[in-house]
């Protein structure tokens, strides 16, 4: 019977391998080392594993002395140990030497003192073939230090790591070196983006093009495996004896073409194919005009934003092949007869491709699957929703196969409006909520995810408008307070809360809803207008920061709306308005589409005229400030007079309303 201690047995090598080692009938015990902050993760990864009662964890941590093993476990397993199978490691070729140095290198130095200490009957190291570095020609089993030069950390300490496990003498060792490992070939497990992984968004986005072949540079060879080939291989020649002191090379026997790779996940994802390369001198010159790019500031910024939109790592453009041949026959004549054979990459690119759509995507949030339309099965926040605009919206949004959430202050109103979707066969959910209360928004965005899962759109369509002049708001500050407390700060809270969660998904869509007097100067809204332009500055800022996150903003100016926030304004009789169903149609394009903006061509051509003619605009709106008087309910002397159901204006002030149709006087 055979006992085993194993590091990073939840690691995605790890943890096929533990299915493979307690599955052995020859297998009496296995330790595992287990990070306090991971021993959950094993838990349940050990749900599904076989014979759990063979297993027994461990809390330690590799980057400290002793594994930070306990004396007393350390004493339990002296002399009980007849392989220390390390797998615990870092790979990320993006990380800092630090991060490698600590794992890769001290985690290793302290994984080779327990074995000597609690004297294991032999240490397998787990390598890589990274240490081969830029060495240029065939690699073999028994090829170490050849002079190469290593262009990542990640490279370096692989070699320095493999090092101090040939150069100690108290532990027989065996050294195994996997090639970039992919997922499982039967079920397309797997936990990181790595190697090719990185090239499927892009495919994912061709995918949407016309299938025809095109022509590509050649990107040299690469060498990739299934992660379960390197588990039942690594199995079997960790327990078979007689193999210490030697290296195995885990890997395809076969170099391949790096465009053959992205054909085969091409061909999965139903996306173009390369159908010719362009090789020679010709080729190698195109790939080096892409990675000089990197010394042409301009272009560099250019390009390092497409590579994170696709969410290709700059420094993948320099580690995409492999400038190495590795050879593997002493493996596979090891391997011989055991029924442990390499799949074909052709015969299960189709099964990862399924895996990453479903589970690694980073913005496979954003993939619509509803067959009502683009918003069916989409949470939506909806503030504002027991009248007017958001009423109208939310409404739009439950026959569209949405789920709108209702926020407002007053429950009563919500819960007529979650009645009208329930009627209409839809669904809904209400929040009361005071939007300026700081803890009850955290507490409501909690309470959204608890029962909802996961939020994917916001409408920031609550707000306060106030027309009042300057002139007559020397001892108002309040006014200005009032206007920002519920226009910018309780919807800029509102993005705040839900941001963390939108970004962890790559997917979020966030609508607010301005005004048109943003676009222009619109006289007696100083404090209203000036509430939304905060607004307007903070969504794109957080545009441009959010990009990558796959986070995305709408403004919509919306023009003058008749609801019940203009009603007390009785001059609003008399101008023609947008009805609250209209003004709901432009936030569902915002919504369906998501534009940069959303306006209207009077507040396109206001915004134009003072841009172009500001001196002028302003003359001009003054004359309109003096036409439409401040309101006696203001504290104006309300000269112009709307008297019930009569829609009596000047003359100027009829014109100035049909050549500015739906701006706020």
């Amino acid at each position: 019977m055979t006992n085993y201690l194993v590091t990073g047995a939840t690691g995605l090598i790890g943890r096929h391998f533990m299915r493979e080692v307690l599955a052995d009938p020859e297998t009496e015990r296995v330790w595992v080392t287990v990070r306090p902050g991971s021993r959950d993760k094993l838990d349940r990864m050990a749900r599904d594993w076989p014979n759990r009662d063979k297993l027994t964890p461990v809390i330690g941590d590799v980057s400290e002395e002793r594994l930070g093993l306990s004396e007393d476990v350390v004493q339990q397993l002296r002399g009980r140990v007849d392989h220390l199978v390390h797998l615990a490691a870092l790979y990320d070729i993006e990380a800092d030497d630090e991060a490698n140095e600590r794992i890769n290198i001290a985690g290793t130095a302290n994984t080779i003192a327990l074995a000597a200490e609690i004297r294991a009957g032999c240490l397998h190291q787990v390598s890589s073939v990274a240490v081969a570095g830029d060495f240029a020609g065939t690699f073999t089993e028994d090829m170490f230090d050849q002079g190469q030069r290593f262009p990542t950390p990640y490279h370096r300490t692989k070699f320095e790591s493999e090092k101090l496990v040939r150069d100690q003498h108290d532990v027989p060792w065996r050294v195994y070196r996997p090639s970039i490992v992919v997922g499982n070939s039967r079920t397309g497990e797997m936990d990181k983006i790595d190697g090719p992984y990185y090239l499927f968004p892009a495919i994912q986005k061709l995918a949407t093009l016309p299938a025809v072949p095109f022509v590509a540079p050649d990107l040299g060879d690469t060498n990739i495996v299934p992660v379960d080939y390197v588990a039942q291989a690594l199995h079997e020649l960790v327990k078979r004896p007689g193999l210490d002191y030697r290296t195995f090379h885990l890997v395809n026997p076969e170099p391949q073409p790096v465009l053959a790779v992205f054909n085969a996940f091409a061909r999965a994802a139903g996306a173009p194919t390369v159908a010719t390369t362009i090789g020679g001198k010709f080729g190698r010159t195109l790939v080096d005009v892409v990675k000089f790019t990197e010394h042409l500031p301009g272009v560099t910024i250019a390009r390092d934003a497409l590579l994170e939109r696709l969410g290709i790592p700059a420094v993948l453009l320099d580690n995409m092949n492999f400038p190495s041949v590795f050879s593997s026959a002493a493996t596979r004549k090891e391997l011989a007869g055991t029924g442990i054979d390499l799949p074909r990459l052709e015969d299960y690119a189709a099964t990862l491709w399924a895996y990453w759509t479903e589970h690694l995507d980073p913005f496979r949030a954003r993939r619509h699957r509803g067959p009502r339309g683009k918003l069916d099965g989409r949470h939506v926040i909806i503030t504002g929703a027991s009248s007017g605009i958001g009423r109208a919206t939310a409404l739009k949004v439950a026959a569209a196969g949405g789920v709108p959430l209702l926020v407002a202050r007053r429950q009563a109103e919500l819960e007529q409006v979650r009645k009208e979707i329930l009627d209409a066969g839809g669904k809904a959910a209400i929040y009361p909520c005071d939007l300026t209360d700081h803890e009850a928004v955290h507490k409501m965005v909690e309470q959204m995810l608890d029962e909802h899962g996961h939020i994917d759109m916001l409408v920031n369509n609550a707000g306060r408008s106030i027309r009042r002049s300057i002139r007559l708001s020397y001892d108002r500050m309040h006014d200005y307070e009032r206007a920002m407390a519920i226009n910018y700060f309780a919807a800029v809270r509102l993005i705040l809360a839900v941001l963390p969660h939108m970004t962890q998904r790559k997917f979020g869509h966030i609508v607010n809803i301005s005004s048109i007097g943003v676009q222009g100067i619109a006289p007696r809204f100083s404090a209203y207008v000036a509430s939304k332009a905060a607004l307007d500055y903070f969504s794109k800022i957080a545009a441009v920061e959010m990009h990558g996150d796959g986070i995305t903003f709408t403004t919509i100016h919306m023009p003058l709306v008749r609801t019940p926030m203009i009603r007390p304004t009785k001059i609003y009789d008399a101008f023609p308005t947008k009805s609250p169903d209209e003004a709901a149609d432009m936030v569902m394009d915002a919504l369906i589409n998501r534009p940069k903006h959303i306006g209207t061509p009077t507040g396109q051509l206001i915004n134009a005229a003072y841009n172009v003619t500001p001196g002028l605009t302003d003359a001009v709106a003054y004359q309109a400030f003096r036409v439409f008087p401040d309101s006696a309910a203001a504290g104006g002397d309300g000269k112009l007079k709307i008297g019930k159901g009569e829609r009596h204006l000047g003359r100027a002030a009829s014109a100035l309303v049909r050549l500015t149709r739906g701006f706020h006087w």
